[in-house]
């Protein structure tokens, strides 16, 4: 029990380091009469989104709640309690994207008031506000976890707390994506492309919705994203834990085994919050100075982590139970794995994304050639940039593997995921600054507030990056360690791919993130469209909002308008593609039950890759811009700008939509098998 303890004080220290760093947002100024007119509309546009999805999606989480009651109540082996665990994840996933998202609309105007003074208060805003998304997740995540753990004693039951976190997750990310882009392409298309007007000038009736897209995608999508990784690697962990002899083969609610990942977990918390406090930078406004910044912050809670780490198993180990040394050095080394993984996995990301390096700078010189040469080495740069983050988690796997079995594989997500408080920071800080360089364009700030929001922004696209690559690496460890606890749950003991039917699994699978990427692009496609027709609507039959009289204004609420009912609309069917394809093969009686554990496994692999691949082309595109945008190959306005511009937009959709929801897709499919592993013809 006293493992549980220190787990309880460390998500209570959570919520309340988020508290404190939201009233510290809060206490800056909010900045000129413009810049909170503004911020205001951001607010509504975004409540308003989020009010509306929440509303769709209550009716989803209130269905499935009936169907996973009724099985539970009709079929011995179904439990019951799964349903009210289903309901409490999916709460719990939709509070902590409101959560993350309520603070970041409010952090815009007043991160670009502080960039007024200078470049580290306005650095500061902006993580403050990524750090009360961090801490939300992990506090609401390890306590809702442990409390369920404890009332029923059960991995399966606590799978439907994961399993109501997938659910939210993928129709946030999905939602929210394609909210996002479609704004930000159409805004784009219309304005930067056809109109020639810079980016964030509020002659651009699209402005607004792209601005209000930054939060509820990448804010609460991400938020509930990685909340639904982080819950998921526990709950694997907890599902192998009777079934691993290094931590003695006990699964009891107070078991070494099953209290180890809460405990990892609570270590994680207290090490990134003394993290946040390392992260400052001077006033020299490169990327470099504040890549570093951020990197110091995240790798002095990484090493906090992991002495942290090995304190809590050892204690728990040879104090609290007579397991010895081999297993402690076994299962920390596991750990290690998983953490120095998620580290190289960033570090990768950076390289490929950042224009400080060499792929980056390559696809901006390709601007020369004109927009084909650039979605050309784009794409092949997404490509290649699987490399590092496949061979590493091959790594990970074979490692941690070798050092504690499957339930290795488990805690080495855990371990991955431990420090998710500030890094997940860093990649929600991202769309705060970038909203705030949209602000200081719209308020007509001084050029040197557009230079140092501008200077956060380009960082927070390669943290973005990073966040999406670390996102991917984790729900790989994440997936493999839940087809071992289905595998477990259904009595296989392998799942052979030379069985007929477990390779017909394996392809359906396989195709499932094709088919899924296809239906959000085509999704994002639809609605940009129908934002350019708007966009240029209001261009020709509004006099003077393309010569920007004095006194004209936008008509920013219709593109708001649509980019929520598009999202809406298109996210159903994606959605509920990942829940009901691994039911359909589990219930079709030639298939069943080990057709399911292929179907996981060929998702796993051909998600993976689409995923980095598109979040990494999409993020070295964006990048690429900024770079010709700094004044290189002859800067705004140019030809090369243009072509820069032409693969950004190819782009979003890649890294902001498709991209990251592939991560939840191959968890949700994952956690949907387990389940309903129950229902599955054997």
């Amino acid at each position: 029990m006293a493992g549980f303890i220190l787990v309880f004080v460390s998500g209570v220290l959570a919520l309340l380091f988020a508290g404190f760093l939201a009233m510290r947002v809060l206490k800056h100024e909010e900045g000129t009469e413009l810049m909170q007119e503004i911020g205001a509309a951001i607010q509504e546009g975004a409540n308003a989104f989020l009010k509306r999805e929440y509303t769709m999606l209550a009716g989803f989480v209130a269905i499935v709640f009936v169907i996973l009651l009724v099985l539970g109540l009709a079929r011995e082996a179904q439990e019951p309690e799964v349903a009210y665990a289903y309901l409490v994840g999916a709460l719990a996933s939709a509070l902590t994207g409101f959560a993350g998202m309520r603070i970041a609309v409010k952090s815009n105007m007043r991160t670009a008031a502080a960039a007024r003074t200078g470049l580290n208060p306005a650095l500061r805003v902006a993580f403050s506000s990524g750090g009360v998304m961090g801490m939300s997740v992990v506090g609401i995540g390890i306590i809702g976890a442990a409390v369920l753990w404890l009332i029923f004693e059960s991995p399966t039951i606590v799978a439907g707390f994961s399993f109501g976190a997938s659910s939210i997750a993928l129709f946030a990310r999905v939602g929210g994506g394609i909210y996002t882009k479609a704004a930000d392409v159409g805004g784009d298309l219309a304005g930067k492309v056809e109109a020639g007007i810079p980016e964030d000038d509020p002659r651009n009736a699209a402005v607004i919705a792209d601005n209000v897209g930054d939060n509820v995608g990448d804010v609460a999508g991400m938020g509930a994203d990685l909340f639904e990784s982080y819950v998921g690697a526990i709950i694997a962990t907890l599902a192998l834990a009777g079934s691993a002899a290094v931590v003695g083969s006990a699964a009891g609610v107070y078991s070494p085994g099953t209290v180890l990942p809460f405990l990892i977990g609570g270590v994680g918390i207290i090490a990134s919050i003394l993290g946040t406090f390392i992260v400052r930078t001077g006033e020299t406004a490169t990327i470099g100075n504040l890549l570093w910044s951020l990197r110091r912050g995240i790798f002095a809670a990484s090493l906090m982590g992991l002495v942290g780490s090995f304190a809590a198993i050892w204690w728990l180990f040879t104090v609290q139970n007579d397991l010895g040394m081999t297993a402690v050095w076994n299962v920390f080394g596991a750990v290690g794995v998983g953490l120095g993984a998620g580290v190289i996995i960033g570090l990768s990301t950076e390289y490929y994304t950042s224009y400080e390096y060499g792929p980056t700078k390559a696809i901006a010189a390709r601007t020369a050639t004109g927009p084909a040469t650039v979605i050309i080495t784009g794409f092949a740069t997404g490509m290649l940039s699987t490399i590092i983050p496949l061979l590493v988690i091959a790594a990970a796997v074979i490692g941690a593997h070798q050092l504690a079995g499957l339930y290795g594989i488990a805690i080495a997500a855990v371990g991955m995921l431990s420090t998710l408080g500030i890094t997940l920071a860093t990649d929600a800080y991202g769309p705060v600054a970038d909203n705030a360089g949209a602000i200081a364009e719209q308020a007509h700030l001084d050029p040197e507030v557009r230079d140092r929001t501008d200077a956060l922004d380009s960082l927070g696209n390669t943290t973005a990056a990073t966040g999406k690559g670390f996102a991917i690496g984790s729900a790989v460890l994440t997936s493999l360690a839940l087809v071992a606890a289905y595998a477990s749950a259904v009595g296989l003991d392998i799942i052979n791919i030379l069985n007929v039917s477990t390779l017909v699994g394996l392809l359906i699978g396989a195709l499932m993130p094709f088919v899924f990427s296809a239906l959000t692009m085509e999704a994002v496609g639809r609605a940009a469209q129908d934002m350019v027709e708007e966009v240029r609507r209001q261009f020709r039959e509004i006099p003077g909002l393309r010569e920007g009289t004095e006194g004209v204004k936008a008509e920013y609420a219709k593109c708001v308008d649509i980019s929520t009912k598009g999202a809406l609309r298109e996210m159903i069917l994606p959605g509920l593609l990942a829940v009901i394809v691994p039911i359909i093969v589990g219930l079709i009686p030639f298939l069943g039950a080990e057709a399911v554990g292929g179907l996981l496994i060929g998702a796993i692999a051909t998600g993976a890759l689409l995923a980095i691949t598109m979040a990494n082309s999409g993020g070295a595109w964006d990048n690429a811009k900024k770079y010709v945008e700094a004044g290189a190959h002859g800067g705004k306005g140019s030809p090369a700008h243009e072509a820069a511009v032409v693969g950004d937009t190819v782009g979003d959709p890649f890294k902001d939509t498709s991209g990251p929801s592939l991560n939840i897709l191959i968890k949700l499919m994952s956690i949907v098998a387990l389940v309903f592993a129950t229902t599955f013809a054997t």
